[in-house]
């Protein structure tokens, strides 16, 4: 396997929109004493609270968003629909309520379940709210940077399912791996990764 590192404080330290773009390709990792889950990330969204209107933060500092006014670097579990969780990275100084979004994994290890789409993501990965406020440095869910990582080609588009933000709605804040099949929104993804995963 390849070897792997986590990344400083300081790489979560800044702007939403430059972690969102570096965090493809880098791994998410989940040890929860029974089983490893690990996969790459492919699919990621910026979110700039509070000004960002499709940021949870844009609604004030509560008890559900506190963690994102935190340190940078923790993560950032809410529930929705009733049914899904998300996960989000904290990122910028402590008191700016920037996150990013992670919204579809490449499977590497120990996942058997669909992985693309924010809510299926945590299922597989076996991640919900008990995770919320956990430090994506320490040693039960963390992100590691590939040492000899190949180089990703990265496309751009307006961020899914926020129209409810306006003109925020259109900010080309997603980032994808283009060559991945498992993007949320490939059209080929069924065929492509059912082959990829019997090779």
């Amino acid at each position: 396997m390849t070897k792997c590192s986590k990344p400083a404080r300081a790489f979560f330290a800044r702007s939403a929109l430059a972690v969102a773009r570096e965090l493809i390709g880098m791994h998410l990792v989940h040890d929860d004493g029974c089983r490893v889950r690990r996969g790459r990330i492919v699919e990621t969204e910026a979110y700039l609270g509070p000004r960002d209107r499709a940021a949870h933060s844009s609604r004030g500092r509560t008890a559900r968003t506190e963690v994102m006014f935190g340190p940078p670097g923790y993560a950032y579990v809410y529930f929705i629909y009733g049914f899904w969780n998300c996960l989000n990275v904290v990122t910028a100084k402590e008191g700016v309520p920037h996150a990013v979004l992670l919204r579809a994994l490449e499977p590497l290890a120990g996942l058997a379940d669909k992985t693309w789409g924010p809510g299926l993501l945590c299922r597989a990965m076996h991640i919900d709210r008990r995770l919320n406020g956990v430090d994506l440095l320490g040693g039960e869910l963390w992100i590691e940077k590939p040492r000899h990582a190949a180089r990703v080609s990265i496309g751009r588009s307006a961020r899914i399912g926020v129209d409810y933000a306006g003109e925020w709605a259109l900010r080309p804040w997603r980032f994808y791996d283009r060559a991945s099949c498992y993007v949320s929104t490939h059209r080929r993804r069924t065929t492509e990764c059912r082959t990829a995963s019997a090779s």
